[in-house]
């Protein structure tokens, strides 16, 4: 490997561990708790079910992506929990056709209700799988982010009509694009009105997706100050418009 590559992977890492750094102190206490069944809708390659499967919890993945199942399963081989991670193939409108009720402690659905067109009966279908008192890790693209993207990359008319929840036409809910967007208050009602109760809620990636990549590399100690940063700021109400993510942990 080239060292430039070994940099753009070096710098790649780190910006994901500050994206997925809050998440994780959000499950950790919860996945603390004893053997979990989990249950990752859309969790494709793997990247939460693996780890989720290496602290002990047996967890399916269910992603209607042959090719992303099949790299499940060779990561579960490589990291040695392939008995403890299983996949099938479907999603959220076909949730229960593929897993039974009352079947999970633990739902993690993340960046995948924004492409489901009726997100109300996919939250439902989810309150099903839930075995009483189960929690949901939700996790959502934020709409006032995107209409800051929108403007700083020039867009102002994209970003004006992202304004409206009516402005999102054209972001396909089918998986294609970025999908739809929530603002803090509109998730909330979301999750709510399907019976969930919302626990937490905190802004993701804040200033991870604004940092250059060089910073992180070339100054000591950047990266690990950036996750500080973003675990700072992540539950203060007043930067929650600022995260490109929503992240909702709920209780069934």
């Amino acid at each position: 490997m080239s060292s430039e590559l070994s940099r753009e992977r070096s710098a790649s890492e780190r910006r994901s561990a500050a994206r997925t750094a809050v998440i994780w102190d959000v499950l950790n206490p919860i996945l603390g708790s004893g053997a979990l069944d989990v249950l990752d809708i859309g969790g494709g390659t793997g990247g939460f079910a693996v780890r989720v499967a290496e602290l002990g919890h047996r967890v399916r993945v269910v992603d209607p992506s042959p090719d992303a199942l099949a790299a499940l399963t060779r990561r579960a081989q490589e990291a040695g929990v392939s008995d403890r991670v299983t996949g099938q193939q479907g999603d959220a409108s076909s949730l229960l056709e593929v897993v039974d009720a009352a079947s999970a402690d633990l739902v993690l659905c993340h960046g995948v209700l924004e492409h489901v067109t009726d997100q109300a009966a996919a939250l439902a279908a989810i309150g099903s799988v839930l075995r009483p008192g189960g929690r949901l890790s939700l996790l959502l693209n934020q709409r006032h982010a995107a209409v800051i993207g929108r403007a700083m990359a020039g867009h102002f008319q994209q970003a004006r009509a992202l304004l409206d929840p009516s402005g999102q036409q054209g972001e396909a809910p089918t998986g294609r694009g970025a999908g739809r967007r929530f603002t803090p208050d509109e998730a909330t009602a979301l999750v709510t009105a399907a019976g969930f109760t919302v626990t937490a809620t905190h802004g993701i990636r804040v200033f991870a997706d604004l940092v250059p990549g060089s910073v992180l590399d070339l100054e000591p100690g950047a990266a690990q100050a950036l996750v500080d940063l973003e675990q700072a700021v992540a539950d203060l109400p007043a930067f929650l418009p600022l995260a490109t993510q929503l992240h909702l942990l709920a209780q069934h």
